[in-house]
């Protein structure tokens, strides 16, 4: 969801930079690359590794306010959604063909942005956080959305934007198209892929072949 669907993995980014300068933290966007397609409970414990020389009070109070900063924003409503999610949600909709979103995030935030969005009815569930034991790159949370739509694995396709998502659909043996939001795709996981396109737009291009 998060850079597939809307625009938020810029916004995650603005934060940390933002609260990361203000503490005094070497923070720039290969180090939050690292963190795309990663559960929140990951990258806070990799955050306390990281900065431990700055102390467990400076890295926690660095969390919780550019994540609180990030979220008040998704709240606002002013979170834009990615190229072609109308289209291409519509054209889903008129095939009849049946789909779920499978986040690493958490359930609130999901709803708050897609009922914001208007889009919360054009999906017949929501996997999050809450719902898997392990996250991506396990593919934990693909399974779950292949059991919750009554579909084997092979009569599946994922959207993803990050390598850990690719990686979990590689586990659950379910096909996957690529959209790059912040990463750009290597040859190893365009290899993974049945395809990487520059856009949603490309998407129903695809499935209309």
């Amino acid at each position: 969801m998060d850079g597939l669907l809307f625009d938020t993995e810029s916004i995650y980014y603005e934060a940390n930079q933002v609260v990361a300068d203000e503490y005094g933290l070497p923070f720039d966007k290969e180090i939050y690359s690292r963190f795309i397609g990663v559960s929140d409970e990951e990258v806070w414990e990799e955050l306390h590794k990281m900065y431990a020389d700055h102390g467990q009070e400076t890295v926690q109070a660095f969390i919780d306010k550019s994540w609180g900063m990030a979220h008040e924003r998704f709240k606002s409503g002013k979170v834009a959604l990615k190229p072609g999610v109308h289209e291409l949600l519509d054209y889903l909709e008129a095939q009849k063909i049946p789909r779920v979103v499978a986040s690493s995030n958490v359930r609130p935030v999901i709803e708050v942005l897609l009922e914001n969005a208007g889009i919360s009815d054009k999906f017949s569930a929501i996997i999050s956080a809450e719902d898997v034991q392990f996250a991506k790159p396990d593919p934990e949370i693909f399974k779950i959305a292949a059991e919750r739509l009554a579909i084997q694995p092979d009569e599946g396709l994922i959207l993803e934007d990050s390598k850990n998502g690719i990686l979990a659909a590689e586990g659950a043996g379910i096909s996957v198209i690529m959209v790059p939001d912040i990463l750009p795709p290597t040859e190893e996981l365009k290899a993974k892929t049945v395809k990487v396109l520059p856009s949603l737009h490309e998407v129903i291009d695809f499935l209309e072949v």
